[in-house]
C-alpha cells in the first residue's frame, strides 16, 4: 500500500503527497505535512490518520469543512480515489498503483507509423488540430514561466501539462508518460491522467510494445477486435536528438489513424520542449552546486554581516590542512564552527572527535587523548586508543584548550611539530594523520604573558585564527535563532508555536545576551515550557530579560506594554464577573488554558 494525495486543482495541480506521518495533518498553517496555499483552509484544518489497513480523515472544526466526494464529513473512511475537498482546494486519495507493466505479445494488428513523417501528414492539414500544434509551440516558447514557482521538476511539470493537451485533442481515456534516461529497461519518470469515472483501475503497460517503440523508434496504433474488451492503444516516442527518451501511451476505445498522425506531431513538438525541460533541471542542479561551494554546509542560522564573514573564513581554511584556532565567547558556537570545517574538508568521510580540555582531570584528560598501554596505571587492564588515534584521517577539535595543564602542552606541542606520539605508559611512537582545530574563550597571549600556556604551543596552533562573533554584534539573527529554537522545543513539548509576539521580541533584540546563543536557546526553552498559548509572549521570557532589556524606543514600547496590560485586565475582570468567578469558566471564557490565566494574572499584578 502507497498512501498518497493527488492534488487536482491550481498551481501544484499533478503534485502528489506521500502519507509518510501519522496523524498526517493538513491546513494552511506551513507546519502542517501538507501547507495548503489557500485562504479557504483553515490553519489546521483536518488529519489522517491510519487504524489499521484503513486510513480515516477527521476535520478539526474547520470553518469550511471537510469535503469527501462532495459530501462534508466530521470523520470519513477512505478508499482509493476518493476526491476531498479542502477549501478551495481539491485532492485525490489513492492507495492502489497507477501504472502496472505487462509482459504480453505483440498484437499483430498493430499499425507502425515512423516518428519523423517527411512534413506535416495530410491529414492534419488545414483543420482544427492546427491549433493543438500552435498551442505545443507556445508551451515549448513559454516553458521557463509556466515552470516558475512550481515545487515539482520541470520534467514532471511538462509531463502534465503534455497529457494535459493530448487528452483535449485526442479520445484517450487513460494514458502515461514514461520518460528514460541511461537505463531504457525502467523508466525514469513517469505521469499517468486518468479520465475515467472509476479511478481504481491502473493504466497497463505493454512491455512488448514498449521495447518495440524503443527500439525502432516508430508509433504505433493498436486495435482491438470487436469481441474483446481490451483497449485500443497509441504510442508515439519522445526523440532528443535522435534519441528516445521518452513514451506518449494512451488508452483508448476507438483510436484512428489520424489521432496517431496527430500524435505524433505533438511528441515532435513536445521534444523539443523536454529537452529545454532536462536543461532546466541540469541548470538548477549546478546552480545548487556553485551555492553549496559559496555557502558551506554549516548549520548556522542567520545572514548577518560577521556571520556572513565566518562563514567565507570557514569555506576557506576547510580547503587547508592547516591547525585552526577559533576564539570567541562562551556559546558563540565554536564547535558548530569547528564541525563546518571538518564538514566541508577532504577529511569530510572521516572521524570528528571533539574533546573538552576542562571538563576532565590532567590524568583522564592525558589517557583520552593519547590513550594507554596495558599495566601503564592501577585498572589499566588492557591496551586503549585515545582519541588523537582514534581520529585517523579526520579531525581533533579539542575545546577549551587554555585550560590543558603545562604537562599536557608539551606532548601535544611534539604532535603538531612531529605528527607522532606515544601512549601513555608506552615507548614506541605511534604516527598520526589529523587535523587540530583548538578552541578557547580565553586570551591566549595573555595567558603566555602569565605562564599558563607554552608560546611555543601558542604560535603552533595561531596558523589560521576565526572568531565567532558574540550575539550582540549579530541581533538581526536573533528573531530567527529565536524561531527556531522555539519551534523545536515546541515540536518537543507537543506544542505549535506559530510565533514571537512584538513585545517579546524587541526584548529579545535589546538584551545583551552574555551568555549568546547558549542563552537564548535556554531563554526560548523556558518560554515554550511555562507558555500555554501558540505564540512566545513577553510574560514567558525570563525575568531577568524583562528587567535588564532595554529597547530603544522605551518610552513608547512601555506605554503599548501599559495599554496592552490594562486592556487584559479589563478583559480578565469582565471574564470573573460573568463566570460569577469561577476560574475554570473564566479561563474557559477568554479562550485559555486555567494555568496560563494564573500566571498571566500573577504577572499583571492581579488577585
Amino acid at each position: 500500500m502507497n498512501p498518497r494525495l493527488l492534488v487536482t486543482t491550481g498551481a501544484e495541480q499533478g503534485v502528489i503527497h506521500p502519507i509518510t506521518s501519522d496523524p498526517f495533518s493538513i491546513g494552511r498553517d506551513p507546519r502542517n505535512q501538507l501547507a495548503l496555499a489557500d485562504f479557504a483552509a483553515s490553519r489546521e484544518h483536518c488529519t489522517i490518520t491510519r487504524e489499521g489497513n484503513d486510513f480515516v480523515i477527521r476535520d478539526l472544526g474547520s470553518y469550511n469543512g471537510t469535503l469527501v466526494n462532495d459530501e462534508r464529513v466530521q470523520v470519513q473512511l477512505l478508499s482509493h480515489g476518493d476526491r476531498i475537498r479542502i477549501g478551495a482546494s481539491h485532492l485525490r486519495f489513492l492507495t492502489e498503483e497507477d501504472v502496472v507493466f505487462q509482459d504480453a505479445g505483440g498484437d499483430t494488428r498493430a499499425i507502425e507509423i515512423p516518428a519523423h513523417p517527411a512534413g506535416l501528414p495530410a491529414a492534419l492539414e488545414n483543420s482544427g488540430d492546427m491549433h493543438t500544434l500552435l498551442r505545443m509551440s507556445i508551451m515549448l516558447h513559454s516553458f521557463q514561466a509556466m515552470y516558475k514557482g512550481r515545487r515539482s521538476p520541470a520534467r514532471t511539470v511538462l509531463e502534465r501539462h503534455l497529457l494535459e493537451i493530448v487528452f483535449s485533442v485526442i479520445p484517450a481515456s487513460r494514458g502515461a508518460v514514461l520518460l528514460y534516461e541511461d537505463d531504457l529497461t525502467e523508466p525514469s519518470s513517469l505521469a499517468v491522467r486518468n479520465q475515467e469515472p472509476a479511478p481504481h483501475r491502473p493504466v497497463v503497460i505493454n512491455r512488448t510494445l514498449v521495447t518495440r517503440v524503443l527500439q525502432d523508434r516508430c508509433a504505433l496504433i493498436v486495435e482491438s477486435p470487436p469481441e474483446e474488451a481490451d483497449p485500443s492503444l497509441l504510442l508515439a516516442p519522445l526523440l532528443i536528438r535522435e534519441q528516445v527518451c521518452g513514451i506518449v501511451y494512451l488508452e483508448g476505445a476507438n483510436f484512428r489513424e489520424a489521432d496517431l498522425q496527430l500524435l505524433v506531431a505533438i511528441a515532435q513538438i513536445a521534444s523539443m520542449a523536454l529537452e529545454n525541460a532536462f536543461h532546466l533541471e541540469w541548470l538548477e542542479t549546478e546552480n545548487e552546486r556553485l551555492e553549496a561551494e559559496l555557502h558551506p554546509d554549516h548549520h548556522m542560522i542567520g545572514e548577518s554581516a560577521p556571520l556572513r564573514e565566518l562563514q567565507r573564513n570557514i569555506l576557506r581554511a576547510a580547503q587547508a590542512s592547516s591547525t585552526v584556532l577559533i576564539m570567541g565567547e562562551t556559546g558563540t558556537g565554536k564547535e558548530l564552527a569547528a564541525r563546518a570545517i571538518h564538514q566541508n574538508s577532504p577529511r569530510a568521510g572521516k572521524p570528528f572527535m571533539a574533546v573538552n580540555c576542562a571538563a576532565l582531570a590532567e590524568t583522564l584528560l592525558e589517557s583520552e587523548l593519547f590513550g594507554h598501554e596495558k599495566g601503564a596505571f592501577t585498572g589499566a587492564h588492557a591496551q586503549k586508543k585515545g582519541r588523537l588515534e582514534v581520529a585517523a584521517g579526520g579531525t581533533v577539535f579539542l575545546d577549551e584548550i587554555g585550560e590543558m595543564p603545562m604537562q599536557l602542552q608539551v606532548k601535544l606541542l611534539r604532535v603538531l611539530q612531529e605528527r607522532q606520539m606515544e601512549r601513555v605508559g608506552g615507548t614506541q611512537p605511534v604516527t598520526l594523520d589529523i587535523r587540530l582545530i583548538a578552541a578557547t574563550n580565553r586570551n591566549l597571549e595573555e595567558e603566555v604573558r602569565a605562564g599558563r600556556f607554552r608560546q611555543d604551543l601558542y604560535y603552533r596552533l595561531n596558523v589560521v585564527t576565526l572568531k565567532t562573533p558574540p550575539l550582540r554584534e549579530r541581533q538581526s539573527d536573533i528573531p530567527e535563532l529565536a524561531m527556531r529554537f522555539a519551534a523545536r522545543f515546541g515540536a518537543q513539548c507537543g506544542r505549535r508555536i506559530g510565533g514571537i509576539s512584538p513585545e517579546a521580541e524587541q526584548y529579545l533584540l535589546h538584551y545583551d545576551w552574555p551568555g549568546n546563543i547558549r542563552e537564548l536557546e535556554n531563554a526560548l526553552e523556558r518560554a515554550v515550557v511555562l507558555g500555554s498559548s501558540d505564540m512566545i509572549q513577553l510574560e514567558d521570557l525570563p525575568e531577568s530579560i524583562r528587567e535588564i532589556a532595554k529597547p530603544a524606543d522605551v518610552g513608547r514600547l512601555m506605554a503599548l506594554q501599559e495599554a496592552i496590560d490594562r486592556a487584559k485586565r479589563e478583559a480578565i475582570t469582565q471574564a470573573f464577573q460573568q463566570a460569577k468567578n469561577d476560574h475554570a469558566a473564566a479561563a474557559k471564557l477568554l479562550g485559555v488554558h486555567p494555568n496560563y490565566l494564573y500566571r498571566l494574572m500573577r504577572n499583571l499584578g492581579m488577585r
